[in-house]
């Protein structure tokens, strides 16, 4: 694998790792930081009898008042602005008239672009009380993510996150990791390299490099790690209709360790959110 400059080349896919220097830093700051105000404002819509349409039209309208678009809103055909995804749905959930009901747990997944720069994070929401089986997978899900973050540094490897994620979750009763869907370079381009899964090896994969920018994004499944995607050609599920939990953040290298660009400016980094 070889590494280039974040230069001109920026807003291109060139089959290399792009380094980003203090520019792509300051870039990031700023949409990671209206991703994760608009995931607080959403504490207040997310709730029962309320359809996951107005969930996106919410982001819609958030995003376009702030000066940014959403980066999901005709990608490949996609019509939304956000991915709202209900218990045994994996990922890429569609908004619809479907009304969140009490325990419903849901991951809204939400990607901005604000002046070139994307912003990509998701969290899981609560709808009233929920099972102890869906809050254990919650937390776990959570912890995960925060461990494969806290594998990020110079000279680490892609493989060194994917172990802390898998060797945490799977280590938990009836937890299985995902194995179809990745964390994702990113910067001017939505989707780049490297690709980070949330399972492997100790010193495996991908070198890290300060200026690397990528999400973190595991699912766990309260079941079988298997998934399908459905007839619509996004929305992902559980084989065996088990629950599913995600978090996700965009992150990057420093000299020193990480640097986390979408974190709560209020603290809610996962429910409940009070």
């Amino acid at each position: 694998m070889s590494y280039i400059e974040a230069t001109d080349t920026s807003l291109r896919k060139t089959g290399q790792i792009k380094l980003h220097g203090a520019s792509g830093f300051v870039g990031m700051r700023k949409a990671g930081a209206l991703v994760a105000k608009c995931l607080d404002e959403l504490t207040d819509i997310v709730k029962a009898g309320v359809p996951t349409s107005e969930i996106d039209e919410f982001v819609r309208n958030y995003a376009f008042s702030h000066g940014a678009y959403p980066a999901t809103l005709m990608y490949r055909g996609y019509r939304y602005s956000t991915c709202t995804s209900i218990n045994h749905v994996v990922c890429h959930g569609m908004p619809g008239d479907r009304a969140m009901k009490e325990g419903d747990v849901v991951n809204v997944d939400v990607t901005f672009i604000v002046d070139g720069w994307y912003g990509d994070s998701s969290r899981m929401y609560v709808i009233g009380p929920i099972a102890r089986k869906a809050e254990r997978l919650i937390e776990v899900t959570y912890e995960a993510m925060m461990r494969g973050i806290a594998a990020v540094k110079p000279g680490a490897t892609t493989g060194d996150i994917g172990f802390a994620i898998q060797s945490f979750a799977e280590g938990q009763e009836k937890c299985a990791v995902v194995r179809d869907f990745c964390g994702h370079g990113l910067g001017k381009v939505f989707h780049s390299l490297p690709n980070i899964v949330h399972y492997g090896k100790p010193g495996h994969g991908i070198a890290l490099k300060p200026g690397m920018f990528f999400t973190i994004e595991p699912m766990i499944n309260l079941g079988g790690y298997g998934v399908k995607v459905l007839s619509d050609g996004w929305t992902a599920v559980t084989r065996d209709r088990s629950l599913s939990a995600q978090f996700e953040h965009s992150v990057g290298v420093t000299e020193t360790g990480v640097e986390i660009f979408t974190l709560s400016p209020k603290g809610w980094h996962k429910p409940p959110y009070l």
